[in-house]
């Protein structure tokens, strides 16, 4: 008999929270929750198996692995995103895209910190935040699907990722102040790079309210939380 391991998955944004709990053999996913609760929510006096805690923020870019540098890494973000003195420019390599994740997680990092301090595995190890974007490209490797869409909407951004087979074609973030703005951006993405949404599924991280997944639904095969 396998052994299930427990798992919690929590993004975090400027507004709050959310998780999905996976424990004893089953999933949970929370509604969206506001920063002050996070000293009163139960689950995060346990400690799990895994921890993985995602933050949004679209202050990222993705380079090609032999082009990166450490030193370089501030230079190369602040080329593509505007970031202050104050952030600190980290990065995420990314073996399985031949690439490596700049960013910075300076928005949101209070929240953040806060939760990683709190939320341990049973080693009592922290879990460190990383952007939203990398658990984004995580996915595609779990994805069936010849075409890989694969979207978060929170905090009035779009985080996007497609890929085609093994290759892939786009990794960003779209300001889109609602929904409707977000498809947008999901369809003129799709459309330059020569992809049909009737063929394709789509694949969200973030929780979907009824009427943005019927939406989609006008469009794509499928419509999928992961």
């Amino acid at each position: 008999m396998t052994n299930m391991r427990n798992r919690i998955s929590i993004q975090v944004g400027l507004s709050g929270y959310s998780f999905k709990l996976q424990a004893d053999g089953e999933e949970r996913v929370s509604d969206w929750m506001s920063a002050e609760r996070i000293f009163t929510t139960p689950e995060f006096q346990k400690r799990y198996d895994e921890v993985e805690l995602a933050l949004f923020t679209p202050k990222f870019t993705l380079i090609p692995a032999q082009f990166h540098h450490p030193l370089h890494a501030r230079k190369m973000l602040a080329d593509v995103v505007s970031i202050s003195d104050d952030d600190v420019v980290e990065f995420a390599e990314l073996p399985e895209c031949a690439a490596v994740l700049l960013y910075s997680n300076t928005i949101g990092e209070t929240l953040s910190k806060v939760l990683s301090e709190s939320v341990l595995t049973v080693g009592g190890e922290r879990s460190k935040p990383l952007p939203e974007a990398y658990y984004l490209l995580k996915k595609i490797p779990e994805i069936s699907d010849y075409n890989k869409i694969i979207a978060s909407y929170m905090d009035g951004w779009l985080y996007l990722v497609i890929a085609q087979g093994k290759s892939l074609l786009l990794c960003n973030a779209f300001q889109a102040p609602d929904f409707t703005t977000a498809e947008y951006f999901i369809f003129m993405a799709m459309k330059k790079l020569q992809m049909n949404p009737e063929v394709s599924s789509i694949c969200f991280r973030t929780r979907l309210e009824e009427d943005q997944e019927m939406s989609l639904y006008r469009y794509f095969k499928n419509v999928e939380q992961v």
